[in-house]
């Protein structure tokens, strides 16, 4: 090995961990909410991603794949109604859904999925995607938990250790040089970790209390029609979220992986890896939004940095030690963080609507992207067979049907 070899490995596995560290708050977060174990869902991210660069070998995006937001209230309900085994076969289900789709595209082609799926409905879900998200950034970053039910840290030293993040991050960012340039966002958390350390909110129990070793909570699924039924229509959100993810990190970095490896390939590795985490009694893996944002603030390019990601993920699963230091990282800290890459989600939805020269006089356009934003953002909820839809779900489901059912404008059809 020469060298140069060895020292691009070391750049690409700080840069790895680094992208842990920014998927770290939402990943933990989903399990903590919904009752899972976080230890075991770091794990199923690990490994998800692995599958997922597996399936895509041929042109890896460099994509990390995490516990997903969207399923966040189902697994709530499934797990307090049959319980944490019969959830997971719902959540098996969904990546199956996945893969269907994506034999769907390997049959009929790429432009099968655009028509289903065209930017003026993955655009506003994408845009609803950020925004929905950003109150769980804004209540970390205020020393709250992501909900906002439970004050973690006392709003005046939250607020400062949080402004420390971002702002840190936003001068790292922009002003630093060379390979530190690359690493804004561990630059963040260690300048802010150290601020709210003199502030006293650093909580060191964690680790005194860790075992060096320790085995996650595995969970093995058990077949239950009814979590089925319930959790698999809420597949359609992270579908669309990854149709978005993977035109947000082509035009990141030039490369088109609509078409190497293809929707048909991503989709599949997605799906698998959903599907693997749910065999471990882990959350559904979805590309994370946040860390295609950090992808573009660094342009830190090379899939291998994911690999490790990956591989750090799965050994932090096993360290009771490292995990216990991970606990100890203040909320605030990754709320600052995270009100930067929320709104990054939000702007990349925006600009899939502008790469796609979508005409905004037109009331078609306008009425399906309205639509989209205010059911998902404003928590229209519908019931079908006593089945509750809402969120991003039934946003993204109802811009699919506009696009079906609408008809095509006519040339003088727009809005003066």
């Amino acid at each position: 090995m020469k060298p140069t070899d060895y020292n691009f490995r070391v750049k690409d596995s700080i840069i790895g961990i680094q992208f842990l560290f920014v998927a770290f708050g939402a990943l933990v977060l989903v399990p903590i909410l919904t009752g899972l174990d976080p230890n075991v869902a770091l794990f199923t991210a690990g490994i998800g991603t692995l599958v997922f660069q597996l399936v895509n070998r041929g042109a890896v995006p460099p994509i990390f794949l995490a516990s997903s937001f969207a399923f966040i209230a189902p697994i709530s309900y499934g797990v307090k109604t049959w319980g944490i085994a019969a959830t997971m076969s719902g959540l098996i289900a969904a990546g199956l859904l996945y893969v269907v789709l994506s034999f769907l595209i390997r049959a009929k082609g790429d432009q099968f999925i655009h028509k289903l799926l065209p930017a003026t409905v993955v655009g506003p879900v994408v845009i609803s995607i950020g925004l929905i998200l950003s109150p769980v950034a804004v209540n970390m970053a205020m020393g709250k938990s992501g909900d906002g039910s439970i004050v973690i840290v006392p709003f005046e030293n939250a607020i400062i250790i949080s402004m420390v993040a971002l702002f840190s991050m936003m001068f790292i960012s922009l002003l630093a040089k060379g390979i530190f340039r690359l690493v804004p966002i561990l630059g963040a958390i260690i300048i802010s970790y150290i601020v709210a350390i003199f502030m006293g909110v650093v909580d060191f129990s964690p680790v005194s209390n860790a075992a060096w070793f320790a085995i996650p909570s595995f969970t093995a699924p058990e077949f239950n029609w009814q979590a089925i039924l319930f959790i698999l229509p809420i597949a359609i959100a992270p579908a669309i979220e990854h149709i978005g993810d993977m035109l947000a990190i082509s035009n990141v970095t030039k490369n088109d992986y609509l078409k190497k490896p293809g929707l048909k390939n991503t989709l599949l590795g997605d799906g698998l890896a959903t599907s693997v985490a749910a065999l471990f009694g882990g959350p559904p893996n979805t590309t994370y939004s946040e860390v295609t944002g950090a992808v573009t603030v660094t342009k830190a390019y090379n899939p291998a940095i994911m690999t490790w990601a990956a591989i750090a993920a799965v050994v932090l699963a096993f360290v009771g030690k490292l995990g216990g230091i991970l606990a100890t990282i203040p909320v605030p800290v990754m709320g600052g963080i995270m009100l930067l890459l929320f709104g990054i989600i939000a702007s990349v939805g925006i600009s899939t609507l502008v790469r796609a020269n979508i005409d905004f006089n037109c009331p078609r356009n306008l009425i399906i992207i309205s639509i989209i934003l205010v059911f998902s953002i404003g928590g229209m909820t519908f019931n079908f067979g006593g089945v509750p839809f809402s969120g991003i779900g039934l946003g993204a489901i109802t811009g699919i049907v506009l696009n079906l059912i609408l008809p095509q404008p006519r040339k003088d059809d727009h809005i003066i």
